[in-house]
């Protein structure tokens, strides 16, 4: 009997990615195949995205392609939250879970398409399904979100803050690490939280005890000998505890720290856990332990109340901040948000579309400038892409697919996932351009 073949669709951030890939751990340890298409697959399984309703939108779409082409369908991820939303437009789907409902999806794929393969004969490597390149991974080290932002509805989606045993999470770096990953990409809705659920008890690893605790598992995932990079960590006064393990090579000299706006007005209005004062302070007290530093940051304009003073004082904030890489959104009234009970009043669309302009102008001019202290120095590099002698990648500096590249010559062959030095002779607004030495 052929095995059932099942179409995937993973959309969204790198957290549903990973529920993505743990998803398809489980369909090929019970002997599915995976399809690349989903005319003639058995199965099409959609993980969608609900924050924004542009996301929302591009969720719809993608299961009315699936219905389409197919018309065997399951829909599971944040948008499953909101069954309802998903049934007015699609009637006909087979099953709806929400995000994380890993049992859920399985009960329904069984359903669906029973397998047809015995679990303990069928081959699975270790690390399991991965849909990142062969030399980097997602590492996620908890669910959910403790904090109640004005304009985030994640918490009701995802649940409140569940953090994993820092064995748990080790093990699976080991297996990451064994099967060929040189750069671990640590996520969660709230990173430098990790463990405050659980005490942070610890759990064995190895020979010893780890604490479920942001600096002792960063100090754990140090040793393993790959390239390790923090992402959404909220600028907490312990996040100063970690520094020095990125001064001393440890683990990269990266954060990604949603900061979003610097108005204490507006951050108030947002109900940040953070004020913009704080944060550049904490920025130099970060960069005066580890000067080569790299921040990249997420931003918001025309969040409902901005006014003008409000926004000057973030482009202000900007330049003495000096964030490396940022990105910025314009406001979006996501429904079941709190933003939009706060009887505030809303931004006219075309001030928000100028804001944004006036914010990626005044950033561009700041990376540049950031970029530019690197050209002359010789920088590590994790190879993204081969084209003959030439090829692309990122340095320790930078995340895959929302930071810069690295554009490189080299006088022999290279191959995917290669760490090689290269000197840097020039930079623009975004990239790095330089010789493998």
């Amino acid at each position: 009997m052929a095995a059932p073949r099942i179409s995937f669709v993973s959309l969204g951030c790198p957290k549903a990615l990973v529920d993505s890939e743990r998803i398809l751990t489980r369909l090929r340890a019970e002997g599915y195949e995976i399809a690349r298409k989903h005319d003639g697959a058995d199965l099409v399984v959609v993980n969608t995205c609900g924050f924004l309703d542009s996301a929302r939108d591009e969720s719809l779409g993608a299961i009315g392609a699936a219905m389409k082409e197919n018309g065997r369908v399951i829909v599971t991820g944040c948008l499953g939250a909101e069954p309802d939303v998903i049934r007015q437009k699609h009637p006909n789907v087979l099953a709806i879970t929400g995000p994380q409902a890993y049992e859920s999806v399985m009960r329904a794929v069984h359903e669906a398409a029973p397998p047809a393969h015995d679990p303990f004969v069928d081959l699975l490597p270790p690390q399991g399904v991965k849909l990142t390149p062969r030399h980097y991974a997602y590492l996620k080290i908890s669910e959910g979100c403790n904090n109640r932002c004005s304009f985030c509805i994640i918490p009701a989606l995802r649940g409140d803050l569940v953090s994993r045993p820092a064995g748990d999470v080790l093990r699976e770096a080991e297996k990451l690490v064994a099967a060929g990953v040189k750069e671990i990409l640590v996520i969660s809705q709230d990173t430098s939280a990790y463990g405050i659920d659980i005490k942070y008890q610890a759990s064995p690893w190895n020979d010893r005890q780890v604490k479920a605790k942001f600096l002792d598992l960063s100090q754990a995932l140090g040793e393993l000998g790959v390239w390790v990079r923090m992402h959404y960590v909220y600028p907490y006064p312990h996040v100063a505890d970690v520094i020095p393990l990125m001064a001393e090579g440890r683990i990269l000299p990266y954060l990604d720290i949603p900061f979003q706006h610097a108005s204490p007005t507006v951050l108030k209005n947002m109900r940040r856990p953070a004020h913009g004062e704080k944060a550049l302070d904490r920025i130099r007290q970060w960069r005066e332990v580890c000067p080569d530093l790299a921040i990249r940051s997420t931003f918001i304009v025309g969040f409902p109340g901005e006014t003008e003073d409000d926004f000057e004082m973030l482009l202000d904030w900007l330049d003495e901040a000096r964030i490396d890489r940022a990105g910025c959104f314009r406001y979006e009234p996501v429904r079941g948000a709190r933003s939009n009970e706060l009887g505030l009043p809303e931004v006219p669309q075309e001030v928000k579309e100028a804001r944004w302009h006036r914010f990626m102008q005044r950033q561009q001019k700041v990376s540049a400038a950031q970029l530019k202290k690197k050209v002359g120095k010789r920088l590590p590099v994790i190879v993204d892409e081969v084209n003959g002698l030439a090829a692309k990648g990122r340095s320790k500096y930078d995340a895959p697919e929302i930071d810069g590249n690295v554009h490189l010559e080299s006088r022999r062959p290279l191959r995917i996932g290669d760490i090689v030095t290269v000197k840097v002779d020039r930079a623009d607004a975004y990239d790095l351009y330089g010789q493998a030495v």
